[in-house]
């Protein structure tokens, strides 16, 4: 006990630590939280056509989900290297991930939006069997999943910006992209200022024009600011062996883990579609609401990431060690005053919805289950995104969070959601036993220290 409170007061002091954190953690939790806010208002205003159309769209951004999920694996994947790349000063070797990272990402979204656009009903079956929640979301799916390519681009570069310390940029672009979705939002979905009144067609509208807009002033300030990321067609492709054999070695295993875990996280969703239109209505506005907590720790572990394998590039692993200890810490105070925020602001959130009694106690017990089970969650997001992931330890990562979802996640929510017939908020509780599971074995792994590598002397070694 003693040890600890004199980490943490070593911590506080650390003025060069606390800086570098809060200078790339606040512009990325920031993002986040803009991101967070459209999601937020994007579900209050299709709550005013009723519960169907929440879960309709709810269940159709399930497909989102998975594919920004294999994009944030290809981007985290790439930004490990590039942080390291960063470190050494190595800008050839940062262009030519940039370009791997967008050519692999955009594949992605070719594959994601293809049947979404061509055959969005077949998709929305996947989900749920209401036939009102198909038609609802296939209307909506057909128009988003055109987003998808813009997305991609723009998370791929924004990641490298990320990695080279460049991150105040794409949280002016998002406040932008934000102002377009909501306006477009309230014009189209309800037909003011003599727009047709399009409901969910309308929402996926804005959600198109506003990626777009974001995709272009992204490229728009990489290029004119003459970004270390701004390379030449010739500079972004074409790769040795060694170069592919390192991004393969680094980048694969989490983009397998991302994709994976995703498909797990989206089995939920096949368990939530059965229990009911109220069931799922009331676990996508309550994660809704958690994201506005969970931005903090992205931000958080994205600070994790870029610090300590700028440090790794660099040669210095003992400091690195150093700050990875001082995360964990920072993790720590953070996540208690995160739970005393979601317990505290929870009903003042939920009674924007327009939604019945039922599922607001059913938004309000899910809520509940999120806060008693954040100080696992929130750890394993600094400990697999940030710590374990800066050095390369990226199958471990796979190892963790496939398991976790697969083996106890998915078997959970369809032991209480179909098999149990239990109530959507023990259904969730029992599927964040996953959680538990990952952190105990993270913990391991974090001590056994095999996290601490320098990739970039590896490479030109």
């Amino acid at each position: 006990m003693v040890t600890v409170i004199t980490d943490t007061k070593d911590m506080l002091r650390d003025r060069i630590f606390l800086r570098k954190a809060v200078m790339i953690a606040l512009p990325v939790a920031l993002q986040g939280m803009l991101n967070t806010i459209v999601n937020l208002v994007d579900t209050m205003m299709i709550g005013r056509l009723g519960e169907t159309a929440i879960a309709a769209v709810g269940l159709a951004n399930k497909v989102f989900f998975v594919f920004s999920l294999l994009v944030f694996g290809v981007v985290s994947g790439s930004g490990v290297l590039a942080a390291q790349y960063w470190g050494n000063q190595d800008v050839k070797s940062i262009r030519k991930v940039t370009g791997l990272g967008v050519l692999i990402a955009l594949t992605g979204a070719l594959l994601f939006a293809a049947p979404s656009v061509l055959c969005p009903a077949v998709v929305m079956r996947i989900f749920t069997d209401s036939e009102k929640a198909i038609q609802t979301g296939a209307a909506y799916l057909a128009v988003a999943a055109l987003s998808y390519p813009f997305t991609a681009v723009t998370n791929t570069y924004v990641a490298m910006l990320r990695a080279v310390g460049r991150v105040k940029a794409p949280v002016a672009i998002s406040l932008m992209t934000i102002l377009i979705n909501i306006v477009l939002n309230y014009i189209l979905i309800f037909g003011h200022f003599g727009a047709p009144r399009l409901g969910v067609t309308g929402a996926a509208i804005a959600t198109l024009t506003a990626r777009i807009a974001e995709s272009g002033a992204i490229l728009a300030v990489v290029y004119t600011t003459r970004s270390p990321i701004a390379g030449r067609l010739g500079e972004m492709f074409g790769y040795s062996r060694a170069f592919i054999r390192q991004f393969a070695g680094t980048a694969a295993p989490v983009i397998a883990n991302e994709f994976i875990w995703g498909l797990g996280t989206t089995m939920y969703s096949l368990a939530y579609g059965r229990m009911g239109d109220n069931a799922v209505a009331a676990i996508t506005i309550a994660t809704t609401i958690q994201d506005i907590v969970v931005v903090l720790f992205q931000g958080l572990s994205a600070a994790t990431a870029v610090i300590l394998g700028n440090e790794m590039g660099a040669g210095k692993l003992k400091q690195a060690e150093k700050y990875a200890k001082n995360f964990f810490i920072l993790q720590f105070l953070v996540t208690l005053a995160a739970m005393g925020l979601c317990y505290g602001i929870r009903w003042n959130i939920i009674s924007m919805y327009s939604i019945s009694y039922e599922v607001a106690q059913a938004v309000n017990r899910c809520l509940i289950v999120f806060i008693l089970f954040m100080p696992f969650k929130m750890f394993n997001y600094v400990n697999v995104v940030g710590v374990l992931r800066s050095g390369g330890d990226t199958r471990m990562c796979l190892i963790l969070d496939t398991s976790g979802v697969w083996l106890i996640g998915v078997p959970m929510a369809f032991l209480g959601g179909l098999y149990l017939r239990q109530t959507i908020w023990i259904v969730y509780a029992m599927v964040m036993t996953e959680e538990v599971y990952k952190a105990g074995l993270g913990y391991i792994r974090y001590r056994q220290k095999k996290w601490l590598r320098n990739l970039a002397m590896e490479l030109n070694g």
